[in-house]
């Protein structure tokens, strides 16, 4: 994949529409985070990474953005708590595995457990016993088969993520993201990933950038040029406290895309387990600056 010059490229609004068609027409939900969200559903991105790798310029990710990308290696790594996220640099996930979640679910302090999203990409249960590596199998399936409409990975495990009167979850937060259909069309790769709910303001902009990060590991590994980018959000939100936030962002003009490539020791790698945040390098980011904090609800 080569990225067109960055004069060349056209600043992109996707995002910032999300944003505005939430706040324009999104209906004030309950949840279990506690203030309401204005809700919509089913919004679609769409990026041509020759134009640039989504990393939004609305505010700035300079600091940041490898994080996300080292959080799904730990995903595909099978990471469940958080002494194992910590091996990939992730210091965030502590209020999902308080003893509180913990317990009521019969996991141990500090995991957030097997229904998880490590825990349906490195070990999906089956019936023959064992777990399955589903991203193992997507490269050798890509690379074997590469004309399938089959290449897909799901974050979801059911049995694990049942609720209600007289059962209990696997898990201490259902998995918001993670449904990947890659596709090899005219020999480039296409990766689209479906996402069941999206904090559009503070969560969406990572999981833009890991799952973009995700189609230049395929690309490296397979040997298929990439392409397009696709990003669903099925349930796409705002909570009521970063409505403001929000208002900031929208009243800033897009910007270019940044170009986003593995460096040395990423063109090294030959497993997908082996990739990490610090494989990739960032160049041409030219955000604007950065609002303050735009509240998370946990």
């Amino acid at each position: 994949m080569e990225y067109a010059a960055f004069a060349d490229r056209t600043p992109d609004s996707q995002y910032r529409t999300i944003l505005e068609n939430i706040l324009d027409h999104g209906e004030p939900v309950p949840t279990r985070q506690g203030p309401d969200a204005l809700t919509l559903m089913q919004q679609t991105m769409s990026f041509d990474l020759a134009n640039g790798f989504p990393v939004i310029t609305d505010r700035s990710m300079a600091r940041f953005w490898r994080k996300p990308i080292g959080e799904l290696c730990a995903f595909i790594n099978g990471a469940t708590t958080l002494d194992e996220f910590a091996e990939f640099g992730c210091d965030w996930w502590g209020p999902w595995a308080s003893e509180s979640k913990t317990s009521k679910r019969g996991l141990p302090p500090g995991d957030i457990g097997p229904g998880s999203y490590g825990g349906a990409f490195h070990d999906f249960p089956t019936a023959e016993g064992g777990g399955f590596d589903q991203f193992r199998h997507l490269v050798e399936q890509i690379s074997e088969l590469p004309a399938d409409r089959t290449h897909f990975v799901s974050p979801w495990i059911p049995q694990y993520q049942v609720r209600g009167a007289g059962k209990t979850p696997r898990t201490t937060i259902a998995p918001c993201h993670g449904w990947v259909h890659v596709r090899v069309i005219g020999g480039r790769l296409h990766l689209h990933m479906f996402q069941r709910s999206g904090d559009v303001p503070v969560g969406v902009p990572s999981n833009m950038v890991q799952y973009a990060a995700l189609l230049l590991m395929l690309e490296h590994l397979t040997g298929f040029p990439a392409a397009r980018y696709y990003h669903t959000i099925s349930d796409a939100h705002i909570y009521a406290d970063q409505v403001g936030g929000v208002k900031l962002l929208l009243d800033r003009e897009p910007r270019r895309l940044p170009t986003v490539t593995l460096n040395d020791a990423g063109r090294a790698v030959t497993d997908i387990h082996d990739f990490r945040g610090e494989h990739f390098d960032i160049a041409d980011y030219e955000p604007h600056p950065g609002i303050g904090s735009i509240p998370v609800s946990t």
